[in-house]
């Protein structure tokens, strides 16, 4: 078959051993396998967080770390001295064992990522005001038949002296969370409340001395009951101790494949991410159909224990919802005269019809200047979905003679759907082509990604015969 009668495919030179049947479609081959390059773009997992020891004159007693945004790295002055905080009057009916720790922020840094930074906390207006209050409300808890062992722990916990601590190692195992925006306290009381420390104190005091204390972050950790505090920071402290799973989906990666990935890197069964694909409760658009392709959005999810493969996937449409807003992507679409389903659509053929982001908006020209003179686009990377195919840059003549609504060598216009999950690099791509008269592309090298664009068949051809003895050499091919 010639070039004349499936469209612009050149014929790979005969003989040459290991060059498949033809070469790339139309505008010639594709810059990457259908398999994409992972990238890091667009990733959200967790960055350690930043710890700063408050001064002595900025905390009477306790500490506090607060898992929260990630700081730049320039800290805002501290919050002037508000005078009393909460906590300065005790009342003895509504205290228990935690009822001293004040919550108060100290403002720190801002930006993106999860850490655990400092907060003060005060305790009253005076040490001694405070003995008066707690020795007062003991007696009180005496009087009211409390106890006196609750009354002693009490008071052990919130004066001076050594806060009650287990002595360790500890037994069984229990899961604890540590969550977005937790104070030093707040975990104190997590681990408290699991059995893990005695007391809160106990896992302030030893927070306050370590340094590594903002090593915290956000996550599930595995531990013990009745450890002793220090042990139980030092597993908290330790980044390899969190509890996770982490999916990373690339940009242009498929359904298929990011099933696969789903079901490697988590406990989550495939049956149950099928399934959770086809519900309605996922969240796609009324223009998809039904169908996730696309709607996928490409970026690192953290998967915590217990989550379902509905929460998962519904985050990922949430993103991918949340970048088409941002991008205005329903006005947009007009501007390039299409819908904005089918700007997806065009983003996700230039995830595998470019490899340097240079590219995307030339390939993107090239695509409308055929659309708008009524030229089949010929894309490979449409004819390999269409045959379920991955990881190679050829299409054969029996791939392209396909009757798949996905082959453009058949059927002019954009295919009905996605072809990949684009990312929004593509997406502004798609949006904003590059200004140019080309109606070919073909890319030379597959390693660099070099791509000659070209107004006539003629010189499309004359980079094609460059493509060749490009393979001739190249193991890439």
């Amino acid at each position: 078959m010639t070039d004349e009668q499936h469209g612009y495919a050149p014929e790979p030179p005969a003989g040459d051993e290991g060059v498949p049947e033809y070469a790339a479609g139309d505008t010639g081959t594709r810059a990457v396998p259908v398999t994409p390059a992972r990238s890091g773009a667009d990733t959200g997992g967790a960055r350690p967080r930043h710890y700063r020891e408050v001064s002595q004159d900025e905390v009477e007693n306790d500490v506090a770390i607060e898992a929260e945004a990630a700081p730049d790295e320039s800290d805002q002055p501290n919050q002037p001295d508000d005078g009393d905080l909460p906590g300065d009057d005790l009342h003895g009916d509504d205290l228990h064992d935690d009822d001293l720790h004040d919550d108060s922020v100290v403002p720190m840094r801002s930006g993106g990522g999860r850490r655990a930074a400092p907060r003060r906390t005060r305790r009253g207006r005076s040490a001694a005001g405070c003995l008066a209050a707690l020795v007062a409300l003991v007696v009180v808890l005496g009087l009211v038949g409390i106890g006196g062992a609750k009354s002693y722990h009490f008071v052990k916990d919130h004066l001076g002296g050594s806060a009650a601590d287990y002595p360790g190692p500890g037994t069984g195992s229990v899961l604890v969370q540590v969550q977005q925006g937790d104070t030093a306290t707040d975990i104190g009381r997590s681990l408290k409340s699991a059995g893990v420390v005695e007391s809160v104190d106990a896992f302030i005091d030893v927070a306050r001395s370590n340094p590594d204390s903002d090593k915290i972050q956000v996550g599930y950790y595995q531990l013990k009951k009745k450890m002793k505090a220090a042990e139980a920071l030092a597993v908290l402290v330790n980044p390899k101790s969190l509890i996770r799973s982490v999916v990373v989906v690339p940009e242009g990666e498929r359904v298929d494949q990011i099933i696969d990935t789903i079901t490697t890197k988590t406990s989550i069964k495939r049956n149950d991410v099928i399934a959770a694909l086809k519900s309605p409760k996922l969240g796609l658009p009324a223009a998809a159909k039904g169908n996730p392709e696309g709607y996928l959005f490409p970026a690192t999810y953290t998967v915590t224990p217990g989550e379902t493969a509905l929460q998962l996937l519904q985050q990922m449409v949430a993103k991918s919802a949340e970048v088409d807003s941002s991008l205005h992507l329903d006005s947009a679409a007009a501007s390039v005269g299409l819908t904005p389903e089918q700007v997806v659509t065009v983003a996700s053929i230039l995830e595998y019809e470019a490899k340097r982001p240079e590219d995307y908006p030339k390939v993107a020209r090239t695509i409308y200047n055929r659309l708008k003179a009524g030229m089949p686009l010929q894309s490979d990377a449409t004819v390999s979905y269409a045959s379920h195919v991955s990881g190679q840059v050829w299409t054969t003549s029996t791939m392209r003679a396909s009757d798949s609504p996905y082959n453009t060598y058949k059927h002019t216009g954009l295919p009905p759907g996605p072809i990949g999950n684009p990312g929004e690099t593509t997406l502004k791509a798609a949006l904003a082509p590059a200004s140019g008269s080309w109606l070919y592309w073909v890319v030379v090298n597959l390693k660099t990604g070099e791509t000659v664009f070209s107004d006539t068949l003629a010189e499309h051809n004359a980079a094609v015969q460059k493509f060749l003895a490009y393979c001739k050499t190249s193991s890439a091919c």
